[in-house]
């Protein structure tokens, strides 16, 4: 597994829970040192952009400098995560702002692109692949991603509920259990539905589960491809530990 991250990301550029001190090295802390490689992406180009969201959206976010240079970062390193994901290699784009509440012409929820969206808009515009599965496990919705994939039949966002952590389990298991082939598999790897963070029901042991149900569903119907892009969490004493779980799941 590779991880797309640049240390650019851990510079202040808002004033939000998700651009809070010390987040990002919270999130990498647990993958740094770590057997995994770390490769920096390139910024997302106006046309990957365009590809999800409108010229006026861009030219809005554009006005905020330091968000719009972090934001195309972050959408870069979807970008990044997601070719390597194709190309045979597991990857966990560490990356912020968040961006599964952005929609083609507006955003909320911290976000600014639809970072993991743009990622298999690429790819399909790329001629790489015709469809996907989206696992959101953030505590919210992600309804940016919905909106700006709405026009893809071919790619599905499926946001898990339940009231318990062994049943939000379950019912990741049988939707995944379900999936006959599909060309790739991604996730919205937010970790605020951890025991302390806002969602106030997952272990770290259960974030591991998570992604080891995400590795083998592509093992079996998605030749192994597969990435995740970090969205939500905010408890910074235990995001690293959830993020490493993860990732040891997920890379198997």
């Amino acid at each position: 597994m590779i991880v797309v991250h640049d240390d650019r990301f851990f510079a202040s550029y808002a004033a939000d829970n998700a651009a809070m001190a010390g987040r990002m090295e919270a999130a990498l802390g647990g993958l740094r040192p770590g057997p995994w490689a770390l490769v920096a992406p390139p910024p997302a180009t106006d046309e990957q952009l365009l590809l999800g969201h409108d010229a006026a959206y861009l030219a809005q976010v554009a006005a905020d400098r330091p968000r719009a240079a972090m934001a195309r970062l972050a959408a870069g390193g979807a970008i990044l995560a997601a070719r390597l994901a194709h190309g045979g290699e597991p990857a966990f784009a560490c990356v912020r702002p968040p961006g599964h509440h952005a929609a083609r012409d507006a955003a909320w929820g911290h976000c600014t692109f639809s970072n993991l969206a743009l990622a298999l808009l690429v790819l399909r515009a790329e001629q790489r692949i015709a469809s996907a599965l989206v696992l959101d496990i953030d505590a919210h919705t992600g309804d940016g991603t919905r909106k700006v994939l709405a026009g893809w039949p071919q790619a599905e966002v499926f946001n898990p509920f339940a009231d318990d952590a062994a049943a939000y389990l379950e019912v990741v298991a049988a939707r995944l259990d379900a999936v006959a082939q599909v060309d790739i598999l991604a996730v919205s790897a937010g970790f605020d539905g951890y025991r302390l963070d806002v969602g106030h029901k997952l272990a770290t042991a259960d974030f591991q589960r998570l992604g080891a149900l995400v590795r083998q569903a592509a093992e079996r119907v998605s030749h192994g491809r597969r990435f995740a892009v970090l969205e939500g969490g905010y408890y910074l004493p235990d995001l690293g530990a959830n993020v490493l779980a993860f990732c040891r799941g997920f890379a198997g």
